[in-house]
């Protein structure tokens, strides 16, 4: 190294993945990229799941480049099943503290179906979750609050936002502060709006951690590891149009929701499926309130959808691990 060249990190976390190469954030200094040893590459020469955002890497160097040389053991990870007709898993990050769900009142509508699948896996995956409600100056007066209410009994703590407006933002803000945080939302509700007003300069720091394609406008086309100061650590991803559940079947999905678990096993049959059966304990305790009927009626239409997907095996009641004092 020459004198007065600036230090070469032997650690950092992933930022990015683009095929073959990453762009890596060291403890201290500005980001850069890294290629990636072949040996931690499948079989095409393509990364997989080997190397995703959040990651903790050790780095060798070689001349003026950075290599990832080993990928420290995950304390957790997000997942969902990759596009395609092969069941195959898409680890979206790794490392996280808690998962973030956008969704829209209006244009689009709410869909509890996509918010349900993302909070049953991150329940799968052991991680705190939260929903945000952007665009409520669409939306007639109370929805945000009878919505939120639902997640609420289930033990999820809610955001009624107005991106354009900035209403509701602080107190996101300070429910991100110091946890490593990865926002996930459906096309067009609304979410890289969202971040923008959560991080004044959003747009110019994604270029800087995104070298080799930022143009001048933030589009995410892939998950993105920001660090924008304040205790802030945000992982933005694109906008989906619909996301499917990785390592949960229709057998074990009553596990995926957290406030059904007290109710399960006390029904009167032991293979009980919580349709019509007499002395079902969990549509008892959705008609005391104990549940909300919205949650219930998703429940019912996931388990249908999902016993139609194909699926990789796994094994049943996967689910449970991820059980967790709330």
């Amino acid at each position: 190294m020459s004198a007065g060249a600036p230090p070469r990190p032997d650690v950092a976390t992933v930022a990015r993945v683009d095929f073959g190469l990453c762009v890596v954030l060291p403890d201290d200094g500005p980001p850069f990229e890294a290629t990636v040893r072949g040996r931690l590459m499948g079989p095409r020469k393509s990364l997989g799941n080997a190397v995703v955002v959040g990651d903790r890497v050790t780095l060798a160097w070689e001349r003026e480049r950075a290599v990832i040389e080993a990928v420290a053991p995950r304390r957790n990870a997000f997942s969902r099943r990759a596009s395609g007709d092969r069941p195959l898993e898409q680890v979206v990050a790794a490392n996280l503290d808690q998962v973030v769900v956008v969704a829209a009142l209006a244009d689009p509508p709410f869909r509890p179906g996509f918010v349900d699948r993302v909070l049953g896996q991150a329940e799968h995956a052991g991680l705190p979750a939260r929903l945000v409600l952007n665009k409520t100056d669409l939306a007639p007066p109370g929805e945000a609050a009878t919505v939120l209410d639902a997640y609420a009994r289930a033990g999820y703590p809610g955001h009624a936002t107005c991106a354009r407006r900035g209403e509701g933002i602080e107190a996101l803000r300070h429910a991100c502060r110091g946890r490593r945080s990865l926002f996930i939302g459906h096309s067009g509700v609304g979410k890289s709006t969202l971040l923008a007003a959560l991080v004044p300069g959003v747009e110019l720091l994604a270029r800087a951690v995104n070298p080799r394609t930022g143009k001048g406008r933030h589009t995410t086309t892939a998950a993105l590891l920001l660090r924008p100061g304040d205790g802030l650590e945000l992982i933005d991803t694109p906008g989906m149009r619909s996301f499917a559940l990785w390592g949960i079947g229709p057998r074990d999905l009553e596990q995926a929701y957290v406030e059904f678990r007290r109710f399960l096993g006390a029904c009167r049959f032991g293979d009980c499926a919580h349709v019509a059966e007499p002395g079902c304990a969990l549509r008892e305790a959705v008609a005391r309130g104990d549940i909300a009927e919205r949650r219930y009626a998703s429940f019912l239409k996931l388990r249908e959808e999902l016993a139609q997907e194909p699926r990789a095996a796994a094994p049943h009641g996967a689910t449970a691990r991820a059980r967790r004092a709330r």
